[in-house]
């Protein structure tokens, strides 16, 4: 495929997965009590609303080109959620931070369910369209799902060991916020993330191939 088809191919479900990762943190907020989100109109399923230029559109374009279609990051706009207007704060902390990954997993099952559809019928006009696309829709959200699955703040991760820990240990853990960002990033420049998420990509990989038998 050339650049024009693979961007093509692409951007759905890339699009998809970043800004329904952060919509389902703006309604599960809302669900446990923290209206913030939807008092801004960030709740809502329109990519168009959580959508980042630069992170939703420009960084995962360029990786996804650089790499040859072998890598796949980017961001949106982070939903809003005042963690403290929350029925039971650090209890319900751990669902809010859960819904985003849970989105992509549910995505993914999706996109692998399509995949097995489109290689289980005759071929048509857009099967090998559908098919990338497919592929597209499986890595990106086992990458966003793993990687904010990471126990390491402001990642979802982080979050939720915070809220599982006891208070005076997650006080502690939570002050790691701060440096979460660099840390990531020195871990993505030193190629510390790929050690990372390479093994338990293979295993995601693993079972959705032997959940949908391709």
């Amino acid at each position: 495929m050339n650049t024009i088809q693979i961007l093509a191919v692409s951007i759905l479900p890339i699009i998809f997965a970043i800004t329904l990762h952060e919509a389902a943190h703006g309604y599960a907020a809302r669900y446990f009590g923290d209206a913030t989100a939807w008092k801004l109109g960030r709740i809502s399923i329109n990519p168009i609303r959580h959508i980042d230029l630069v992170g939703t559109i420009i960084v995962p374009a360029m990786i996804l080109l650089l790499s040859g279609g072998g890598m796949l990051f980017g961001w949106a706009k982070p939903v809003p959620v005042d963690f403290g207007k929350l029925r039971r704060p650090k209890q319900d902390m751990l669902w809010v931070a859960a819904a985003g990954p849970a989105a992509n997993l549910l995505m993914a099952l999706f996109w692998a369910l399509l995949f097995k559809t489109v290689i289980s019928a005759h071929p048509m006009l857009y099967s090998e369209a559908l098919l990338a696309m497919a592929k597209v829709g499986i890595t990106i959200n086992g990458v966003l799902m793993l990687l904010n699955l990471l126990p390491l703040p402001p990642l979802d991760g982080g979050r939720i060991v915070v809220s599982l820990l006891p208070m005076r240990a997650a006080w502690q853990f939570s002050k790691l916020e701060r440096w979460g960002l660099p840390i990531l990033l020195a871990l993505l420049f030193f190629g510390g993330l790929d050690r990372i998420l390479r093994p338990l990509l293979a295993v995601y990989f693993s079972l959705l191939s032997g959940l949908f038998g391709f």
